[in-house]
């Protein structure tokens, strides 16, 4: 009996040995990409198309908090750039003085700004830019 039991135990193994190898050779990938099933080539292209449009998600994002004028404290001036990945998007500017705070939004366009800009809004594109 027990000889029986070493028997059907060296089949067993044997035959799970071939299955695997089997699934192995089936699971490699041609260059082609011919062994893939039409669903599959098609979430590939979803996928290409969704990587190009998110180039213009806002993806590079930087605050700089400062002081703006020297008798202020705490920090509560603020510039925030909200960039993607060409370097599109815009600045926006809070200015915390005494009795008010102003705001202020300027375009980007190429990491660059065709209106005038503080250092601070400088520092927040270069914090942004990778």
């Amino acid at each position: 009996m027990p000889e029986w039991v070493g028997l059907a135990g060296l089949v067993v193994a044997v035959v799970a040995l071939l299955v695997a190898v089997v699934a192995v050779r089936r699971t490699q990938a041609r260059a082609d990409g011919s062994d893939l099933p039409a669903d599959v080539q098609g979430l590939r292209r979803e996928v290409a198309a969704l990587r190009a449009e998110n180039g213009f998600g806002l993806r590079h994002v930087a605050v700089v908090r400062y002081d703006a004028f020297d008798d202020m404290g705490g920090h509560l001036s603020w510039t925030v750039a909200l960039l993607d990945e060409q370097g599109d998007g815009v600045l926006l500017s809070s200015i915390h003085g005494r009795s008010d705070a102003r705001s202020y939004a300027k375009a980007v366009a190429g990491w660059r700004c065709e209106q005038q800009i503080s250092p601070e809004e400088e520092a927040a594109i270069a914090q942004a830019r990778p």
